[in-house]
């Protein structure tokens, strides 16, 4: 915005400075490779990688059940990431439990795993998926000549534990959920192996949005809930494993808790602030006024977040005073908020 000689910006959200140089991540206080979010102006969110927790991210927590929140406020999904799963080509069998976070998270489309080609969702693109849709278990692969798709009857809420155990040899695969009675299909085309170079993914997706993820597989959210004992085997007379090199250690992970772990039990946010937990991953969300890690600074009248903001124009600097503020004016301007030339 130009006035003659005296030129300012008007500054995007969760920008700041002469030039909106300033962005809340810049000087970023998140420890161990957490991803950064800017909260507001003033403010970040740390989404803590696996194996941390706490409003840094600093504290170390042992998963032996990882806990996924599905998607949070900022559109990111929590997630495990294993190494490939090797000689899946051919064969494949795998077994895992889940628990639900509620009764609702069954109903949206939430992804259990996926691994994939490149994950461009290009067709022809090898995949295999397993997911939540409306209340059943959809279990889905495409060895790059169509897409082969098995769907569960309505899983039975009452129970608290549901048992996964799906496989496939060749074009042929099946799928055994709880205790409902085995499904089969076989995939369409001449194609008969798997080809798939992607990171093993569990309960959600490192991208920002699944938006990569084949077609086929639309999960548009991550899994809520519990997923645990996963084990995988691609040979008949192999023995079970849990994925990942060494076995069961994930490469990268986001917002993953423990099960029945709560990290705001730990957090005080004061002055009415809110505690937030997103797997791992916990903030104060706080009331109009205040701000900082647990809500314990008041929000300048000369803030961008003030509730009414100030009404210095062309640049003018918003100076607090004890009740209210004054305009700075640049050279050139004058009036009580600058507005006159």
């Amino acid at each position: 915005v130009s006035d003659a000689e005296n030129w300012f910006c008007e500054c995007p959200k969760l920008y700041s400075g002469k030039l909106c140089q300033f962005a809340t991540c810049d000087e970023n206080p998140c420890g161990n490779g957490a991803t950064c979010f800017p909260k507001s102006m003033r403010d970040a969110v740390c989404l803590c990688p696996y194996g941390r927790s706490g409003i840094l991210c600093s504290d170390a927590i042992n998963i032996s059940q990882p806990s996924f929140s599905g998607t949070d406020v900022f559109g990111y999904t929590s997630f495990l990431a294993y190494s490939t799963i090797p000689n899946i080509t051919f064969y494949y069998e795998f077994r895992l439990k889940f628990q639900l976070a509620n009764h609702h998270s069954a109903l949206q489309d939430n992804l259990i795993f996926f691994t994939g080609q490149k994950g461009q969702g290009l067709n022809g693109d090898d995949f295999l998926v397993l997911g939540l849709h409306n209340g059943r278990v959809v279990y889905g692969y495409n060895l790059g000549s169509g897409t082969a798709t098995i769907i569960s009857k309505p899983l039975d809420l009452t129970l608290s534990i549901h048992v996964i155990h799906l496989g496939r040899y060749l074009r042929k695969g099946w799928l055994k959920v709880d205790d409902q009675k085995n499904k089969t299909v076989t995939s369409p085309g001449r194609l008969v192996g798997l080809n798939v170079f992607s990171q093993f993914y569990l309960g959600g997706y490192h991208e920002y949005t699944p938006e990569l993820l084949p077609k086929g597989s639309r999960f548009k959210n991550g899994f809520q809930g519990c997923i645990f004992d996963i084990q995988v085997r691609t040979s008949m007379n192999q023995e079970f494993k849990s994925p990942g090199t060494p076995e069961g250690h994930p490469n990268s992970g986001r917002s993953v808790g423990q099960c029945k772990d709560s990290p705001c039990s730990l957090i005080k946010c004061r002055n009415g602030g809110k505690c937030v937990e997103s797997g791992s991953t916990v903030y104060c969300d706080c009331l109009t006024g205040w701000k900082g890690a647990f809500c314990t600074e008041t929000v300048s009248v000369c803030e961008p977040e003030h509730d009414s903001p100030h009404l210095c124009k062309q640049g003018g600097t918003c100076v607090p005073l004890p009740d209210g503020y004054t305009c700075h004016c640049p050279l050139g301007t004058t009036g009580t908020y600058c507005e006159q030339g």
